[in-house]
């Protein structure tokens, strides 16, 4: 047996919610509600999900986290759901700021499916070079992401395909942000502490990575601890890098639900003066996010911290005014006199 039969394998109900990011419990009222999914049988009387029907899931999914209901995606083809995702893609492309085509994207993903793996990293390291890292994260990285991503979804690529690439956009940016010489902040501004995760829930920390080169760009010092981190570990690592911000991404596989939780309860252990931010794709962010936690697309970061120092700048301002005002027991009025 070769691993293209392996790959078509049926999965059981685990693999189906690993790979697609769709919980089982969720599967099971589908498969009660609208009769799809559809799984087979093995002797012991669990569930086992054909290949095709998985593939469809991931269409499923794909849509779903781009605002269509169950219902209406549920009952379409396989052919139709492509025709659907790939629409919704173009969609999508077409109101990203993004200045880079997925014509000009083209040359990347060829490179990718003909598995020229040096080739890919020397044109990556080459637009980086040119536009630097911040252009070439959002201009670039994101929008390929994006696109990788749609392509895995409609099946035009296979998943070592999108891992490849994947793997090529990390070495070329973690080389230069570890490169990159710290900046020296203007005006005096302090310089935030941002400790950079992901829940245990949540594997992919690929936008993590994004957010990472942004903000070391823009002047923060960052600490990243990749993904999977336990809660209290985040709390104490939070403590003891005296961080100004923790900053988590969750991608769209993650439970919306387990997404709320986790920021609830970091919010709830985490001291007050250390600011929460969120990213990425997963639908609780864009719906139902709460309001102690500050949510941001990568556009939005260099906004967010300089926010962030001038609010650390005003802090600063106020504080003298504050500790004369303790010491004299007057309230500043006597300055006018």
């Amino acid at each position: 047996m070769n691993t293209s039969d392996l790959a078509m394998l049926p999965c059981t109900i685990s693999d189906v919610e690993r790979d697609t990011g769709i919980a089982k419990e969720t599967l099971r009222v589908w498969e009660r509600r609208y009769e799809f999914p559809q799984p087979q049988r093995d002797p012991f009387g669990e569930r086992l999900y054909p290949f095709d029907q998985v593939r469809q899931l991931r269409l499923v999914k794909r849509l779903i986290d781009l605002g269509f209901r169950p219902g209406k995606v549920l009952g379409q083809s396989a052919e139709e759901l492509q025709q659907l995702a790939e629409h919704a893609a173009s969609n999508t492309r077409g109101r990203g700021r993004a200045t880079v085509s997925a014509t000009d994207l083209a040359p990347y993903v060829a490179l990718c499916r003909s598995h020229q793996t040096d080739a890919l990293r020397r044109k990556l390291s080459q637009a980086l070079l040119m536009m630097g890292l911040k252009a070439f994260v959002l201009e670039v990285m994101a929008p390929l992401t994006t696109l990788v991503g749609d392509a895995w979804a409609c099946g035009d690529i296979a998943v070592h395909e999108e891992h490849l690439i994947t793997e090529a956009l990390q070495t070329v940016i973690r080389s230069a942000i570890f490169s990159l010489p710290q900046p020296e902040q203007p005006d005096g501004a302090p310089q935030p502490r941002v400790l950079l995760t992901t829940p245990p829930q949540e594997k992919h920390g690929f936008g993590l990575l994004m957010a990472e080169a942004l903000m070391t760009a823009d002047g923060a010092h960052c600490i990243a601890l990749g993904t999977q981190t336990p809660l209290p570990d985040i709390v104490e690592a939070a403590r003891n890098q005296q961080c100004d911000i923790v900053a988590l991404s969750f991608s769209s596989t993650m439970n919306p639900r387990h997404v709320l939780d986790a920021l609830k309860e970091l919010r709830t252990r985490l001291p007050d003066e250390i600011v929460l931010w969120a990213g990425g794709a997963n639908p609780a962010l864009r719906r139902r996010a709460p309001g102690f936690v500050t949510v941001l697309a990568l556009q939005e970061v260099a906004a967010a911290l300089a926010g962030w120092r001038a609010r650390g700048l005003a802090c600063l301002t106020e504080r003298p005014m504050a500790v004369w005002q303790a010491n004299t027991g007057l309230d500043g009025s006597a300055l006018v006199e």
